[in-house]
């Protein structure tokens, strides 16, 4: 996408933007922040969404919280389920109390 700017003392600078643009989306990271989009058929939307709906981390973040107050409400019977289930649900509600942990001030 080109943008339109005109310099003082100059004319249109479209091409500079669209070179410096074209630039980065090849070469990756620059400096200290690198958001990669991944392969996406449709990286506008993408951005999109993380830019009015929240970061991939605050997306998986809400859904872990949401799938903790579903396993609190299943009343599961544990004795249906095998041992690697069981060890499941133990990794994801240790991982939720580490991530809560971390979010202690």
């Amino acid at each position: 996408m080109a943008m339109r700017m005109t310099a003082p003392f100059g004319g249109a600078v479209t091409q500079a933007f669209e070179i410096w643009s074209n630039w980065f989306e090849n070469v990756g990271q620059i400096g200290f922040i690198n958001i990669d989009l991944g392969r996406t058929e449709e990286p506008e939307l993408e951005r999109r969404i993380l830019d009015e709906v929240g970061s991939y981390g605050r997306q998986i973040g809400r859904m872990s919280e949401a799938l903790d107050v579903l396993i609190d409400q299943a009343n599961l019977d544990r004795t249906k389920l095998s041992k690697a289930q069981i060890a499941a649900l133990n990794d994801f509600r240790e991982m939720v109390e580490r991530v809560k942990r971390c979010k202690q001030p």
